[in-house]
């Protein structure tokens, strides 16, 4: 095994990481090796952590396109969260106001195919309200926090039209953590199922910043060892997910834009209490018009005598 190494290489992976706090390297899994991997490590639907994961983006992705991640995720019998991505991101240019949250992070994304750095930051979401936006019960807008919305604005240096956004999902996915004796840090596996019931599996290890370089080599190295073969196909998952829930929204009819909760009766209202007239003003009114008929007639009885 030839590895070039040298005055060519010295700190060519501190200089990636720069501004980054620890380093996520991901693999996936190619789907014919998927039972496999699921059966090696006793990996099943008993022992997993599942979850529900929605996307929030235009049609067109252009959200996604601009370098930015929406989503919501729901964890069967655990805390709900939302969180917002820049990647790629350049830690220099995000403000040091974030860093005092404790779910917010900037780390660094490696890949077979490279590394990028991403800044994101996710906050807790109330029981119920994932599940209410996703029918349009509440506006999108109602996932972020006043501060994740900020980090938004600041961050991206425009402002996104929330009322633009649709719902891409959900997707179900299930999560395990376990360990392997060949492999010093633990392990991560992840995997999504889309609504048409394609699968994407994806493995991975965290770890600090200063352990990019040992912990990027060793888990290439330890998936090379246990016959985990490259995915000719690979992209990352929130790609692949998208791109399939977008095209679906394609070849949906157009819906009318969804009113927020109680807009409609307020509207259906709001007529009927410009028109209403005050109580017994009808009466007054038909009476008046008794009173002067009656009078005329009386007047035109006197002039014929």
């Amino acid at each position: 095994m030839k590895i070039e190494r040298g005055a060519n290489t010295r700190g060519r992976v501190a200089r990636a990481m720069a501004g980054a706090e620890a380093i996520e390297i991901k693999a996936t899994i190619p789907d014919h090796q998927i039972v496999e991997a699921l059966k090696r490590y006793k990996l099943t639907l008993r022992n997993d952590e599942e979850r529900y994961i929605y996307f929030f983006d235009t049609p067109k992705l252009q959200l996604l396109d601009a370098g930015i991640i929406m989503r919501a995720r729901r964890i069967v019998g655990d805390a709900h969260d939302s969180t917002v991505k820049f990647r790629p991101v350049e830690p220099s240019s995000v403000g040091e106001e974030w860093r005092k949250y404790r779910d917010f992070k900037i780390e660094a994304d490696a890949s077979e195919k490279g590394l990028v750095k991403s800044a994101s930051f996710s906050m807790p979401a109330e029981k119920g309200l994932i599940k209410r936006v996703a029918v349009g019960k509440r506006p999108i807008r109602e996932l972020l926090t006043p501060e994740q919305r900020a980090f938004i604005s600041k961050t991206a240096k425009h402002k996104i039209d929330f009322d633009a956004l649709a719902v891409l999902g959900p997707l179900r996915a299930h999560r395990w953590r376990f360990e392997d004796p060949a492999c010093p840090w633990p392990i991560t596996a992840e995997l999504w199922i889309r609504e048409d019931r394609q699968r994407m599996m994806e493995m991975s290890i965290k770890a600090p910043a200063v352990q990019a370089a040992a912990a990027v080599g060793g888990f290439m190295a330890f998936l090379a060892e246990v016959g985990a073969e490259r995915d000719k196909e690979q992209q990352t998952k929130t790609r692949w997910a998208l791109s399939y829930y977008a095209g679906k929204l394609a070849k949906e009819p157009a819906k009318p834009k969804r009113k927020p909760a109680g807009a409609t009766a307020r509207a259906a209202k709001a007529p009927a209490a410009r028109k209403r007239k005050p109580a017994g003003a009808a009466t007054r009114g038909s009476k008046a018009a008794t009173g002067t008929a009656t009078r005329r007639g009386a007047k035109r009885a006197r002039k014929g005598r």
